[in-house]
């Protein structure tokens, strides 16, 4: 049919057709309801839910915080607590000044976008988040990745960068915890390849904010303060709630709020969100014993999944390879009717070839439904070979 005549029917066929293509490689993916035991959410220290956030909730209520901004922080959105959070997150994360985002997908793309200069070299981790890709298409700076968590190759490449005439100022990009591997990143030895060069780390602690460093602060906290480092850490996981925070040196923030244009032209986020974010840091602080829960359940799973034959971990993160789309769907599903809610990931969110269940450990199971999970994983492989 031609490109005039699909234009002149009802409906939209071509993408229906686009999506019946997904169907058939198994990559389709569908809304779905929260159901079953929770073994898919990045909520890593249980608060999304808890008693502890919506008492916090109520609170700012009580005390006349509004639910709405009603405007961009240009504009009349700027809020009080906005500013309180982000001055209390700066002092909480070891960082001169602090920069609160609508989540953290926007905080990357504000990152790349804005701050890398034309002339400058983004040198990011071939497995980085999808938003810092969609930040570096919007940029001025050229880009480079390199081999995923090998920081001599990230050496190498920006070396040859230098050689080859690169003038500006290096950025090199990488998250603490990979969200999909569910493996860490050597921010020391990328540490060392930047403060070589005078280059800026970027670190994206999604996955880390709240259940590692010495009160929660993330994996970089601490790293050689010498480097100039910046990071986001999400809100909206450890955290349970919503936003993102992007920490860094006063300059760079304020470089942000005059240039990112997803920050400059956005409604800014909900003083509530701000006001419950502010409870969930000095939770975070104070109660060390949401982290040892966690961790608890983490190294459980870790056993579970050693003795059931899936391999060794080391995060609350377990991806167990499935390699078919189609088959780690069909996985994902049988696990479901279980009662177990696990979920298939496949490309383009991982690479082609390399589809898997992403198990999340949280301190919302047990550990007899940890035990149960793994068991009825290995029940149904064993049934389909």
């Amino acid at each position: 049919m031609s490109a005039a005549a699909s234009r002149g029917r009802p409906g939209f066929p071509r993408h229906a057709e686009a999506l019946e293509a997904l169907g058939a490689r198994g990559r389709r993916r569908a809304l779905m309801p929260r159901a079953g035991r929770d073994f898919s959410s990045n909520d890593y220290l249980g608060l999304a839910n808890s008693e502890l956030l919506r008492a916090a909730a109520r609170a700012a209520l009580d005390r006349g915080v509004a639910t709405g901004s009603g405007g961009s922080r240009l504009l009349r959105g700027n809020d009080a607590e906005h500013a309180a959070l982000e001055e209390e997150a700066a002092a909480f994360f070891g960082a001169p000044a602090a920069l609160y985002m609508g989540a953290g997908f926007p905080g990357n793309v504000a990152i790349f976008s804005s701050l890398p200069m034309q002339g400058d070299l983004v040198l990011h981790d071939a497995l980085v988040h999808a938003s810092a890709h969609d930040g570096m298409r919007l940029g001025r700076a050229e880009t480079q990745s390199f081999a995923h968590n090998d920081a001599d190759a990230a050496r190498d490449a920006l070396r040859s960068w230098r050689a080859a005439g690169g003038t500006g100022r290096a950025w090199i990009a990488c998250e603490s915890l990979y969200s999909m591997e569910g493996d860490l990143a050597p921010l020391d030895d990328l540490a060392a390849v930047a403060a070589e060069d005078g280059a800026v780390l970027v670190v994206d602690e999604a996955h880390a904010t709240g259940l590692y460093g010495v009160q929660g602060q993330g994996r970089a906290h601490g790293l050689d303060p010498s480097v100039d480092l910046l990071s986001l850490h999400t809100c909206g996981k450890a955290l349970g709630g919503a936003g993102g925070l992007i920490c860094g040196d006063p300059v760079l923030i304020d470089t942000l709020i005059n240039r990112a244009r997803n920050f400059i032209f956005s409604t800014a986020p909900s003083p509530l969100d701000a006001a419950v974010m502010r409870a969930a840091l000095q939770l975070v602080a104070d109660r060390p014993e949401l982290r040892e829960a966690a961790w608890r359940n983490i190294t459980h799973a870790h056993e579970a999944a050693w003795r059931g034959g899936f391999g060794a971990f080391g995060t609350q993160i377990l991806p167990v390879l499935i390699g078919d789309d189609a088959e780690a769907l069909a996985l994902a599903q049988a696990l479901q009717a279980r009662g177990h809610d696990v979920r298939a990931i496949r490309p383009p969110t991982v690479p082609r070839g390399t589809a898997r269940l992403r198990v999340s450990i949280t301190p919302n199971v047990s550990k007899d439904e940890i035990d149960a999970l793994f068991a009825d994983l290995e029940d149904i492989r064993k049934a389909a070979a």
